[in-house]
């Protein structure tokens, strides 16, 4: 499992607890910072419990730390600064089984702002993307990974069929099934990429759609080819 995936599950079920949850949403709902005291006083627990578990939510990402002078003063004799509490910029999205949309959305988005701005199909650019971005993957792998490591942790579950490498997740499930076409077509070029980047000659991927599983398989290379 992607580590940002497993880290995101970890968020979501540090809000499971009913009283770091409440305190969560009261932090979140807040137009400014919100300090402990005030936290307590909300959420009727005592200061030492909405701290424990404020700081357990600054522990999973989802709550940042502040320090402000609520007084406004400012210099000597001003006190210390009072520790606060916001919303993080950490988004938390967490699918089982795993999907990346995002990816997708960067993908299609940067092949359509190319072919408006160039007159390139919108599908070759997206090839063109999906291929580089790939190819990023694999060199920022390359020397400390291989090919199952980087696609489990892209979410394609990768498993041995024979010499073949068999992906039991499409990251892009629901759009693959909506525009198989262009979708699959943007998977093979990731993986192609992927394989350039990790310096991997001894695979390819092919197109081979079966139920249940990415529609994309890496294949290993014989002597002939």
């Amino acid at each position: 499992m992607d580590p940002n995936h497993l880290a995101g599950v970890q968020a979501i079920a540090a809000l499971e607890e009913p009283t770091r949850r409440q305190l969560y949403e009261l932090v979140v709902r807040s137009p400014t910072p919100v300090g402990k005291d005030e936290a307590a006083a909300a959420a009727g627990v005592p200061r030492t419990t909405a701290a424990f578990h404020l700081d357990k939510l600054v522990g999973e990402g989802l709550l940042s730390v502040v320090y402000e002078r609520r007084s406004g003063r400012g210099g000597p004799g001003a006190g210390r600064p009072a520790k606060l509490y916001r919303r993080s910029d950490l988004e938390v999205e967490v699918s089982v089984p795993e999907r990346t949309y995002g990816v997708a959305g960067h993908l299609l988005a940067a092949a359509l702002e190319d072919a408006e701005s160039s007159g390139e199909s919108p599908a070759r650019a997206l090839a063109r993307h999906a291929a580089r971005y790939g190819r990023t993957l694999g060199e920022t792998a390359r020397g400390t990974g291989d090919v199952v490591q980087v696609l489990e942790r892209q979410g394609f579950e990768p498993r041995q069929d024979g010499p073949d490498i068999l992906l039991g997740n499409c990251p892009f499930h629901q759009l693959a099934n909506e525009h198989p076409q262009l979708v699959c077509g943007m998977n093979l070029q990731l993986i192609e990429g992927l394989l350039d980047g990790l310096g991997d000659a001894d695979r390819e991927a092919l197109l081979a759609p079966s139920a249940g599983n990415c529609c994309v398989r890496l294949s290993q290379k014989t002597a002939a080819d």
